[in-house]
């Protein structure tokens, strides 16, 4: 789904009192659409949990996504993603 389409949907759940929380790619389309939570994650465009098979990666990422559900909004959140532990 299209990083833009996604932080406006978002919103909109949000508005409904649903928290949600996203993971992206492309920080400077996600900084336009200010959706409520989002983890910047600096990897390939169709890689947002990282490398094939790193089981520990891709829990760390899932991890921190949804450590971002306990921020209040608003102010937006986005986070970025350190990949080195």
């Amino acid at each position: 789904m299209c990083h833009q389409s996604v932080g406006l949907i978002q919103s909109m759940i949000e508005k409904a009192g649903i928290p949600t929380v996203s993971v992206t790619l492309l920080r400077e389309v996600t900084e336009r659409v200010n959706p409520p939570r989002a983890l910047f994650v600096d990897f390939p465009l169709g890689y947002p949990l990282g490398a094939a098979k790193d089981a520990a990666l891709q829990t760390r990422i899932l991890r921190s996504a949804l450590d971002l559900l306990r921020e209040d909004v608003p102010p937006a959140v986005l986070r970025d993603f350190v990949a080195a532990t």
